[in-house]
């Protein structure tokens, strides 16, 4: 049975033009930058964001880092573990909340966030590049208003499990 062509090329279509399909492809391409940019550094994207959060807010707490990063909360646990292992952070319980840590970057987390500041700038330098230099701001600013009107609905909102 011959297969219709047409729905084929309906169907790349719908995916060129589906923006979660884009901005996970998006997401893939600036990761692999960053990797490569890296040079074989261990340090992921997510754990930079980890890095640059917790530098502007001292004794965050985890809970408080999840709605910061939007990083989801048994993904970010695993995150601070392996900073911890790699003694990047530290954390200590909070005086507020016994069951709650907050944490703090260690000398060798600021080692780390200064040594990849200009590694994350180039790739940011990379991915705009890509764009006329008129439409670089514009495209920083709707990845913003997407990123701040989603994450202000509800996790159910977002996980929409019907």
């Amino acid at each position: 049975m011959a297969r219709d062509t047409s729905s084929k090329d309906s169907s790349a279509a719908r995916l060129e033009r589906s923006p979660i399909h884009l901005l996970h492809r998006a997401g893939q391409c600036a990761g692999d930058i960053f990797q490569l940019e890296m040079g074989g550094g261990d340090l992921t994207p997510r754990q930079y964001a980890v890095l640059i959060t917790v530098s502007q807010h001292e004794g965050l707490s985890q809970t408080n880092l999840v709605e910061k990063t939007g990083i989801d909360r048994s993904t970010l646990a695993d995150i601070v573990r392996r900073m911890l292992k790699k003694g990047l952070l530290q954390r200590r319980r909070t005086k507020e909340d016994a069951r709650a840590y907050a944490v703090k970057l260690t000398d060798e987390g600021w080692r780390a966030l200064k040594a990849t500041d200009p590694v994350a700038r180039r790739v940011d330098d990379k991915i705009l590049a890509v764009l006329p230099t008129n439409q670089r701001e514009r495209f920083v600013q709707d990845l913003n208003t997407i990123v701040q009107s989603i994450g202000k609905m509800a996790p159910f909102d977002r996980m929409n499990k019907g």
